[in-house]
């Protein structure tokens, strides 16, 4: 290669990002100087029909609002953070330091290296003497060393007995195996499935991690061993989909996933029920009621939602004598929250119902923690704490004026439709403010997604949906999932069948 084309090729792609930016600033200002002209003729069209002068500058004022709104999609940052005014949601522990500095490691072993002079001591430096060891005292220092993960070829022995008489021959008892008469270990299978599902490792990618560790192997075995792990397994994950269904509230949510399957690939869903110690994971390709009703099942109780169509539907199906779900549903307040965050760039009133909805959370916190679990104590913390700034609120809605279709009026609409479901938490302490757990449950969902996209096919999904249900439920009853997901394994070996809850590792 010539020197000088390499040169040339640099400098045609800087000179092609420049051009691609000022074409992206001119279609810019020629967007917006249509937004202004468009603004002038509505001026003069309402004048010329008589319009109402409040109608017309609500009119103006979306228009404004649509071209402030793009801006911000094509240049701004996605975030629900805002600049200044109150807290949008209660205080939080103070969060450990970052960056450098010494910090506990309890859980890491401890090994202790004794560093001595070898050879000829040198004599004292101040009398010639001889320097002998100092009982005891050492110069002490700590350093974190990393242990590399290896892979080993355990060959078992399992020992034969016999009798004289010739007619019994009984082996000793082996380990429990993942398949019978296969070569991989349960413990390496769980390794497999807690990279893949809850580290969100590619099997391709653990493929070339292991390479460089010595181990030869392909994608399709490490598959092989998560479908394996998933037969022994599906006994527990539906037997925890039954148990979190007996919770009195469930947060429910739902997120996109990618069915890969050879020549299509589709959009399914990913349904999520969520309570304080446990998740599960439904993967369907619909979205619609029928999905809702699928994934709930018989389910009476409380739902927190969102907005979605398909619970109000299920909601109301509930009242009519039929099969399914008869659920109640509560709404969430950081939800109403992004209406108005969304709002307030072009709505700066919208600032107020933001100070109030920080308000609420700060009422909310303290409602907890001066009743330290106690469920009455907790209700009526919240009738004379919080009730008051919810009703601060709906004043401030009800006393709004905004056009349906602008960002303001859809957020005015959101609260005042999901009003009865909003203030439910006021009359049941077990609905918390806000369904945060149950997005938060869905994260490692999106992280999977954009790591490895999606599944193959059906019977990926499932599999999918098991592995991050146990353990994702593992994490939220503060159990090693790994440790977690081994031991239930082994148990279903032994006896086929057995159900392992992380629940009940967590409290052995």
């Amino acid at each position: 290669m010539i020197p000088g084309q390499t040169v040339g090729v640099g400098l045609a792609t800087e000179t092609d990002l420049e051009r691609l930016r000022q074409m992206a600033l001119l279609l810019e200002a020629e967007n917006a100087r249509l937004h202004r002209r468009l603004v002038e003729l509505t001026r003069a069209l309402a004048q010329a029909q008589g319009a109402a002068h409040a109608q017309l500058e609500l009119e103006i004022q979306r228009l404004q609002e649509q071209l402030a709104a793009r801006t911000r999609a094509l240049f701004g940052p996605s975030s629900e953070r805002r600049g200044g005014g109150e807290p949008a949601e209660a205080p939080r522990a103070p969060a450990p330091p970052r960056g450098h500095g010494p910090r506990a490691q309890a859980a890491l072993p401890l090994v202790e290296i004794v560093h001595t002079r070898l050879g000829e001591a040198a004599p004292c430096p101040q009398c010639g003497g001889t320097l002998e060891p100092w009982h005891d005292q050492y110069e002490e220092a700590e350093e974190i060393d990393v242990v590399e993960r290896s892979f080993r070829i355990v060959r078992h022995r399992r020992q034969k007995y016999r009798c004289e008489c010739g007619g019994c021959i009984v082996t000793a008892p082996g380990p429990a195996k993942l398949v019978p008469g296969g070569r991989y270990s349960v413990d390496f299978a769980v390794t497999v499935a807690v990279a893949k599902y809850l580290d969100h490792l590619p099997l391709a990618r653990q493929v070339r991690q292991m390479a460089r560790a010595g181990l030869t192997v392909d994608t399709q075995t490490l598959w092989d061993q998560l479908l394996a792990l998933s037969h022994h397994l599906t006994p527990t994950y539906e037997a925890l989909l039954a148990d979190v269904l007996t919770a009195p509230v469930l947060g429910a949510d739902e997120t996109t996933w990618q069915l890969m399957e050879p020549g299509r690939s589709k959009t399914w869903w990913v349904w999520a029920l969520c309570r304080p110690d446990a998740v599960v994971y439904r993967l369907l390709g619909t979205r619609s009621a029928a999905g809702a009703a699928t994934v709930l099942g018989d389910y009476r109780g409380i739902v927190l939602c969102d907005g979605y169509a398909a619970y109000r539907a299920l909601a109301k199906r509930g009242t009519e004598e039929r099969a399914g779900p008869t659920i109640t549903l509560a709404h969430c307040w950081a939800h109403v929250r992004r209406q108005y965050v969304e709002a307030e760039p072009s709505y700066p009133q919208t600032a107020e119902i933001l100070a109030r909805i920080g308000e609420l959370y700060a009422a909310e916190a303290a409602a907890r923690e001066t009743a330290a679990g106690e469920p009455g104590v907790l209700l009526a913390e919240r009738r004379a704490r919080v009730a008051p700034v919810v009703e601060a609120i709906r004043t401030w809605v009800a006393q709004q004026r905004a056009l349906p279709q602008s960002a303001l009026g859809k957020a005015l609409a959101y609260t005042t439709e999901l009003w009865p479901g909003l203030v439910a938490f006021l009359d049941h302490a077990a609905i918390p403010v806000d369904n945060n757990a149950t997005e938060r449950a869905l994260r490692g969902i999106a992280l999977g997604r954009k790591n490895h996209y999606g599944s193959r096919s059906e019977r990926g999904t499932r599999v999918a949906a098991l592995c991050y249900t146990l353990l994702e439920s593992a994490k939220l009853a503060g159990v090693e999932p790994a440790a977690y997901l081994a031991e239930a394994t082994r148990r279903a070996i032994a006896t086929p069948g057995t159900v392992t809850l992380p629940r009940d590792l967590a409290n052995a």
